[in-house]
């Protein structure tokens, strides 16, 4: 569910521009825009940051941000947030962003909650109203039976509004066209699907995504009102799940529309919410400090990867692309040396019938 992002961030793009006598600045219009543009701030070190991002900012947006606070076009994040959605994302800065494709393929924690009742072109609030059957008098021995069949290893189609691509070309993109899309289910796994608390409610069509529906008016008999139930839920999901068809998939057992009105993620393997810094105090610090903190190498690669100790001869061959003695462990590792550093990924793999450990990737040079 990464993509990546690009775009200029304020202060970086033209900040040498020269006029072609060679003069910066030569005119008055230019000389007025260099003292307008906000200095280059000073490079931030290699290493992640774990933001919280805000509701309504896209993730492409806190990359913007934060290139502009790290003062460096190296930054990347791990895996997309919807504008709707809030909580953890991780960055990676300079170096850190190799590290990152670890990071997506991690399990995922998600607090959420679904309404029962109404259906959405995007599985969420942010898509318009395609049917409003509503809901009602759900009993909990309902919700487990129409639960338990979405937990564990699961076959899911994704949702339509998504950034598979499908011949080329992102689904959402095609959707938004006007396309039919239909997408293949994918193997998925619901490690945790508990449900917190469950509310009911009636609500006005001018208070469903985008208005309302006509198809509201018949869901109990009364003009423009739609009965619901709210589920607070709480979930454990493996690398490429879809809460939102979590959310449509569960209406649909229960014979009813289902979406998603709100989503925070909590954890990224093992970068949690209490981590994570809000844009504005990411501000405040490299404000006050200087340079945008970040978590070290080794600290980053620690959160996805286990870890092997290596010593100063091992981290120097590793540094020049050698082969190392293998650990009997399976699986990516990262290579810390002596000092605490991250020097780079091995994985044991067999060559000329010799069991050794490659670099996946080397992150230090050899001295």
């Amino acid at each position: 569910m990464s993509e990546s992002s690009s775009g200029a961030a304020p202060g970086d793009a033209g900040a040498g521009r020269t006029t072609a006598g060679g003069r910066a600045g030569g005119t008055r219009r230019g000389r007025t825009e260099q003292r307008d543009r906000p200095p280059r701030r000073p490079t931030a070190p290699d290493g992640f940051v774990v933001v919280d991002k805000p509701a309504g900012w896209t993730s492409h947006d806190v990359v913007a941000k934060t290139r502009w606070l790290a003062g460096t076009r190296k930054v990347g994040h791990a895996g997309t947030l919807d504008p709707m959605a809030t909580g953890v994302l991780v960055l990676g800065v300079g170096k850190a962003t190799k590290l990152l494709t670890y990071v997506v393929g991690a399990d995922k924690d998600y607090d959420a909650t679904i309404r029962l009742g109404v259906a959405t072109t995007t599985d969420d609030a942010e898509g318009e109203v395609t049917a409003t059957p509503g809901a009602r008098d759900i009993s909990d021995a309902a919700l487990r039976a129409a639960i338990e069949p979405l937990t564990g290893d699961i076959l899911q189609v994704p949702t339509t509004v998504s950034a598979i691509k499908v011949d080329g070309k992102r689904a959402y993109a095609r959707a938004r066209a006007g396309e039919e899309v239909e997408l293949t289910a994918r193997p998925v796994t619901v490690s945790r699907f508990d449900v917190l608390a469950t509310r009911t409610a009636v609500v006005r069509g001018t208070d469903l995504p985008g208005g309302g529906a006509a198809e509201g008016r018949a869901a109990d008999g009364v003009a423009g009102e739609t009965p619901v139930v709210d589920l607070d839920v709480r979930v454990t999901v493996s690398s490429g799940t879809y809460v939102r068809a979590l959310a449509r998939d569960l209406g649909a057992a229960l014979g009813t529309g289902g979406h998603l009105t709100a989503l925070r993620r909590t954890r990224v393997g093992g970068y949690a919410l209490g981590a994570a810094r809000t844009l504005g105090q990411l501000e405040a610090q490299a404000d006050d400090d200087g340079t945008l903190a970040t978590l070290p190498l080794a600290d980053a690669a620690r959160g996805v990867l286990p870890v092997r100790e290596i010593d100063d001869a091992a981290a120097r061959a590793l540094g020049y692309g050698q082969w190392i003695a293998p650990s009997g462990r399976p699986g990516v590792l990262a290579a810390i040396d002596p000092a605490g550093e991250l020097v780079a990924l091995v994985e044991d793999t067999r060559r000329k019938g010799e069991e050794l450990a490659r670099p996946v990737l080397v992150l230090a040079s050899g001295a």
